[in-house]
């Protein structure tokens, strides 16, 4: 799989040369680092999972077209962190055609560059390799000046990864199937865990234990578990309070399975069953992205799903006297977004906003088989929205589910939870399960 992405990417740089460097190692505190997740797109052509790495791609070079530049073997270290591959590994298990330490690539880095027309790096992700590749790039222009030809242009990679990475592969639709099914059976947990009383971070301890269980390397992302009105806030991570009877729970979580991230949202009733203005809410929601997913299918425009989903959560909040006037009018004015401040979705890959472009110019891209995303309305009154009824404020509902795009029209991958307010009264409340 690997090989043949790099095949392909070497098509495409040809006769440029291309570096990508790993991420680079985060700090956590002191001399603590945070685990280590590796750049997605050196991951999408080498599977090295290592630190201080970089590959380079130069094809036509006849020694090797796929170099990695890699830590030493090092007992001590390795000791103490870990096993390395090392540059032998590099050659074995990772099918570089030539190896050497990371520190020679500063000094290697001039001839691989001479007489290359483009070089494809992205500039400013890393400072550090920022100033080793403007380094090689004023050593070539040296050399230049008695006879060599330096590169013209510096192009993104990802202009071409990232298109590549849109299109997902049997074997990557495989994994992700994976994650989405372990995220399922997280989120089924903790629905038959919650009940008055427990603490939002012991539902999310339930939801990465599944994760764990099912072979994940763990969240996709911080958890989102809020009760309440801890729902109305959108990337609410903290995860410290205790579910009230009475609350609606909020559950925005998706693993990592081999680097493909799920990504699924459920709301559900703390006590077991939707109050009248819960289920008014939780219903709307539920009808506009059953009309998104309904858009989901080739050829359609990507923000079809978005309009489509607007439009109906528009037209309920005017059933419900939450806005007032026509429909028409609040959408253009953008007034909806007091109540749905975000879009309907996003791609779904190695990273969980994915790497992808959603307009092709100015116009919203078609959908093809093999795109992969997210469709999640969502409706959120604000505790101290005084122009509500009381009944409606601090209410915060999203639906949200990872879908495939085939060649008839799409696949819910998420569809092991439920989403039909009856189903899930079923799963949850007193008695139903326990921490």
């Amino acid at each position: 799989m690997f090989r043949q992405r790099r095949e392909q990417f070497l098509q495409q740089i040809r006769p440029g040369v291309a570096i990508l460097p790993s991420a680079p190692v985060p700090l956590k505190s002191n001399d603590v680092d945070h685990e280590y997740h590796q750049d997605p797109d050196l991951y999408y052509l080498t599977g090295y999972e290592e630190p201080d790495s970089a590959a380079v791609f130069a094809p036509g070079r006849p020694e090797g077209e796929f170099l990695l530049f890699v830590r030493p073997r090092n007992r001590q270290e390795e000791i103490w962190n870990g096993r390395r591959a090392g540059t032998e590994g590099a050659l074995s298990a990772f099918g570089a055609a030539e190896s050497f330490p990371i520190t020679d690539l500063a000094a290697k880095l001039p001839d691989l560059l001479m007489s290359a027309p483009r070089v494809f790096y992205r500039v400013g992700q890393r400072a550090d390799m920022d100033r080793v590749m403007i380094a090689a790039l004023e050593e070539v222009r040296r050399r230049g000046r008695k006879g060599g030809v330096p590169p013209a242009d510096i192009v993104d990679p990802g202009r071409l990864l990232h298109e590549s990475r849109l299109i997902k592969s049997a074997e990557e639709v495989a994994l992700l199937r994976r994650a989405c099914d372990i995220t399922c059976e997280a989120h089924l947990a903790a629905m038959r865990a919650c009940r008055p009383g427990v603490f939002e971070y012991e539902l999310e301890a339930e939801i990465e234990a599944v994760f764990r269980r099912g072979g994940a390397s763990g969240p996709g992302y911080p958890s989102i578990v809020g009760a309440g009105e801890n729902a109305t806030i959108l990337h609410y991570i903290a995860n410290s309070s205790a579910v009230r009877s009475g609350d609606l729970v909020l559950i925005d979580a998706g693993c990592e399975y081999r680097y493909y991230n799920a990504d699924v949202t459920r709301t559900f009733p703390a006590s077991g069953r939707f109050t009248r203005e819960q289920r008014a809410l939780y219903d709307l929601v539920l009808d506009a992205q059953t009309a998104a997913i309904a858009e989901v299918r080739p050829g359609a425009p990507y923000e079809n799903a978005h309009n489509r989903a607007v439009r109906i959560l528009t037209e309920g909040l005017i059933s419900l006297g939450l806005l007032e006037g026509d429909a028409d009018g609040i959408i253009e004015r953008g007034e909806f977004k007091r109540f749905y401040p975000h879009g309907t979705g996003h791609w779904l890959g190695l990273d969980v906003h994915d790497a992808g472009l959603y307009k092709q110019g100015e116009t919203s891209r078609p959908l093809v088989p093999g795109m992969i995303l997210t469709v999640e309305p969502g409706l959120y009154v604000q505790p101290d929205d005084t122009g509500v009824p009381e009944a409606y404020r601090g209410l915060g509902v999203r639906i949200e589910d990872d879908v495939l795009v085939t060649a008839s029209g799409c696949e819910i991958l998420t569809d092991g939870v439920p989403r039909r307010a009856a189903e899930i009264e079923s799963l949850v409340g007193p008695g139903v399960g326990a921490v």
